[in-house]
């Protein structure tokens, strides 16, 4: 869906889980776009509505035009929404459904939520664990929970439905290389 191959990540610490999580991100984008970069701006902060703002307008002006988070507030998501129509800028949301702040047909592509990130569900983000008592989860990855909205293209809601199955069968690994 991207037109300038340009991504945004807003990422909070430069520690390893965010790392997994903009690597997982960025091998995604560039397993359907080679040519795919994603930026990165760090806010240094879990929470900080105000810095998530400036990293999130900082990046659509680098020319990201999908953006993503490893934060914790709404405001990368509502930031982006504001930007949609004059930018033709998309979100993906972080850890829990945020379509309350970009209700469709709007910006926010999904929200990928699941077993790695909804409270009281098996963590299945760990490799290690891939071949556990979840292994009928995707391994090594957010479960899709959270439907794509009906502006993301039938081609590429296809596409992810055919992905999804593959992790579900253990066909394709979220973290195999390069």
């Amino acid at each position: 869906m991207t037109k300038t191959h340009i991504a945004g990540f807003v990422g909070a610490f430069p520690i390893p889980e965010v790392m997994m999580a903009i690597d997982a991100f960025t091998q995604g984008m560039r397993s359907v776009d080679p040519k795919a970069e994603v930026h990165v701006v760090w806010v240094n902060s879990w929470f900080d509505p105000g810095k998530e703002r400036e990293a999130t307008m900082s990046l659509i002006s680098q020319g990201a035009d999908m953006i993503t988070q490893h934060t914790d507030s709404t405001v990368v998501v509502q930031t982006v929404e504001e930007q949609h129509k004059a930018k033709n800028v998309w979100c993906f949301s972080y850890n829990s459904d945020m379509s309350k702040y970009a209700p469709p047909p709007s910006s926010a592509a999904t929200s990928p939520t699941g077993p790695a990130t909804t409270p009281g569900r098996s963590r299945t983000c760990s490799p290690a664990r891939a071949s556990g008592p979840t292994s009928g989860r995707p391994q090594g990855g957010h479960d899709q929970d959270r439907p794509l909205q009906r502006a993301v293209p039938k081609p590429v809601r296809a596409y992810v439905d055919k992905v999804m199955a593959e992790m579900k069968a253990g066909k394709v690994h979220a973290f195999q290389g390069p």
